[in-house]
């Protein structure tokens, strides 16, 4: 294709391929991933269809990209060692140690790659929207992230599965993503634009409420016009669309008269969601388009009475059928678009609320009392105190000197201060990991960052594999070009949040895995029967999740409340060295009793655990180390 540079890595992208039915490729995620591939015209990839079972033979799903895109079937059993660790999609690049994987990680790929193979689609990059962060967050951390990338695709499957029988309910997501599009759209210009709305509304001599009306009762059918006169297009209309053609905001008229100029905040009207995450078109469009599209094609045909809860979603799925090049890759993803009819939102009906922090109960505790001291005292009256085991060897050090420069965080962009306390923190990581591996052993640097802790590991232990996790992709990237310079082997590295790795280890580690990502890396290692080393961090960041709620264990659960276990958490961040002595023991006694509640967890599921502080202490203000061991 002209203007198409060759990519300069070869690269593969696999997909799970199930089935088809009604036009739709099931799993969704593979939808979803063919469709970002029509729509950024993107052909730098060669593509799997990966079936369940072993048999191939069976012929390619209609629907399929297939101009400039080289498909084939293969099984799981023929997918590289490190994808077949992996859920799908995936993409690898030769040789096979380095994987991305998760939808999310993989779409902005996609994206980049694209960009990178024609830096004349300056629109496809904006897809990752401002800063570039869209659907960047990790789905444990980010509710919207989890929303788009797990809960609708899953949700939209089963309705699927389920709307042939009897008429179903409708997922509780679907109604989630409706109430997010009536919320107010929050953009880095904000004030600058809810200004241009007050001003557009004082000119047409309507309230902010009328002139809701107004641009609701025209929906998306508005032309979308340069003037911005209130008969036209809404400014949050024109703002998007201007983008989407000539990648710029319309450029607003003279000074805005004094009323405008000086209008509180708080009086300036909110600004309506054009688009999914707001004004811009981005990613997360993409991801939700499939997944609506056959959602309202089984609400259109079996339970039409239905669309009129839906108006807003209405109004979006017919709006983004106006953006460029969307119809082109509709169409060759086999998606022929529904023409919905005009709808009012004036649906009283609330979507329930779907919040997964269940704190209800901490909001009227009569018995809560503040601070770390009663809560300590609490617990040290039912037996609990503060209680480290001894470190079993607390002057053990690598020798550093003898060590490839590659090897010690010296090489990294760090004082040497700082790069003297993380070779301290790596001796204590990697004297556990040692005494406890064995050759052929698989270990797994969750939460990896530059590859400090996998690197040495790799380095140290040949006749052992080590596997590298990491969400940052310039992160994993320095790691890998650090490896390189060592020539490791047997070293791999997975770009993915840690929840689509699946293969199976031996030891997990993690140094400083912030709040829940510590309970992440302790459970998937419990899940797996594998031993566990983890050093906590960013206690204050801590909270309820839809995997864990706190206090952890039973034992804890008897004694402390939520809320009384955040003011532990809260306090156990407070230990940096140029605090007062005596607050920085506390913190510090806080620290061992919220991993203590982690270690007392993982006793109750058959594991020997130690709470174990690093030495010398002064390596870090989280020197704390949690060590397991499977009974």
């Amino acid at each position: 294709m002209k203007g198409i540079k060759k990519s300069l890595t070869e690269e593969y992208l696999y997909l799970d391929f199930s089935h088809q039915k009604e036009g739709c490729i099931f799993p969704l995620h593979t939808s979803v991933t063919l469709f970002l591939l029509s729509y950024c015209d993107c052909t730098v990839f060669k593509v799997y269809l990966v079936l369940p079972g072993e048999s191939t033979s069976i012929s390619l799903p209609k629907n399929v990209p297939s101009e400039g895109v080289e498909i084939q079937i293969i099984s799981r059993q023929e997918l590289p060692p490190i994808v077949q660790g992996c859920r799908l999609p995936a993409v690898v690049e030769r040789p096979d140690n380095f994987c991305r994987a998760g939808l999310a990680v993989v779409l902005r790929h996609i994206i980049q790659k694209s960009y990178e193979a024609d830096p004349s689609k300056k629109e496809i990059l904006e897809l990752l929207g401002f800063k570039k962060t869209c659907l960047k967050a990790c789905a444990e951390v980010s509710q919207w992230t989890r929303l788009c990338e797990l809960t609708i695709p899953l949700a939209v499957e089963n309705f699927l599965k389920e709307a042939f029988d009897q008429p179903p309910t409708i997922p509780a997501a679907i109604l989630e993503l409706e109430k997010k599009l009536s919320e107010p759209v929050r953009v880095h210009n904000d004030d600058k634009l809810r200004r241009q709305k007050l001003k557009q509304q004082k000119a047409a001599g309507v309230g902010p409420s009328l002139a809701k009306e107004r641009t609701q009762s025209k929906g998306h059918r508005q032309e979308v016009s340069e003037e911005g006169d209130s008969s036209s297009a809404s400014l949050e209309l024109r703002v998007a669309f201007s983008k989407l053609t000539i990648h710029k905001e319309p450029a607003s008229a003279n000074r805005e008269p004094s009323h405008v100029r000086k209008a509180k905040a708080s009086d300036l009207p909110p600004l309506d969601h054009v688009f999914a995450e707001g004004l811009y078109f981005t990613l997360a469009d993409i991801v939700l388009l499939p997944c609506i599209h056959h959602f309202l094609v089984i609400i259109c045909r079996k339970l039409s009475g239905k669309l009129v809860e839906f108006p807003l979603l209405a109004a979006w799925y017919q709006r983004i059928q106006e953006v460029p090049r969307v119809q082109i890759a509709a169409s060759q993803c086999g998606i022929q678009f529904l023409r919905l009819p005009e709808l009012q939102t004036t649906s009283s009906q609330q979507p329930p609320n779907l919040d997964e922090t269940p704190c209800a109960e901490e909001q009227n505790d009569p018995s809560f009392i503040g601070g770390p001291r009663p809560t300590m005292t609490k617990l040290m009256e039912k037996g609990i105190e503060v209680m480290f085991s001894p470190h079993p060897c607390p002057t053990w050090t690598l020798d550093w000197d003898i060590l490839p420069a590659a090897v010690s965080p010296k090489e990294g962009k760090m004082s040497s201060d700082r790069a003297l306390r993380k070779q301290q923190q790596l001796n204590n990581l990697v004297y556990m990991v040692t005494n406890q591996a064995k050759p052929g052993d698989r270990i797994v640097d969750f939460c990896s960052g530059g590859g400090h802790v996998g690197i040495v590991l790799a380095h140290l232990m040949p006749s052992c594999q080590v596997i590298l996790i990491e969400n940052k992709e310039l992160s994993l990237i320095r790691a890998k070009k650090r490896s390189d310079e060592l020539g490791l082997s047997n070293i791999w590295f997975i770009q993915a949040n840690m929840e689509y790795f699946t293969g199976m280890f031996n030891i997990g580690v993690a140094l400083h895995a912030c709040g829940v990502a510590t309970d992440m890396v302790i459970e998937h290692c419990l899940k797996t029967r594998a031993s566990f080393i983890t050093c906590p961090c960013c206690y204050g960041f801590i909270q309820n999740t839809s995997k864990f709620n706190f206090p952890k264990s039973e034992q804890f659960k008897k004694i402390l409340s939520y809320k009384e276990h955040m003011i532990l958490c809260r306090f156990a961040d407070q230990t940096a060295v140029q605090l007062p002595p005596q607050r920085r023991l506390i913190g510090k006694q806080c620290m061992c009793l919220v991993d203590l509640d982690r270690a007392r967890a993982a006793e109750e599921r058959g594991y020997s655990v130690q709470v174990i502080s690093m030495e010398p202490e002064s390596c870090s203000p989280k020197n704390n180390m949690i060590v397991g061991v499977p009974v």
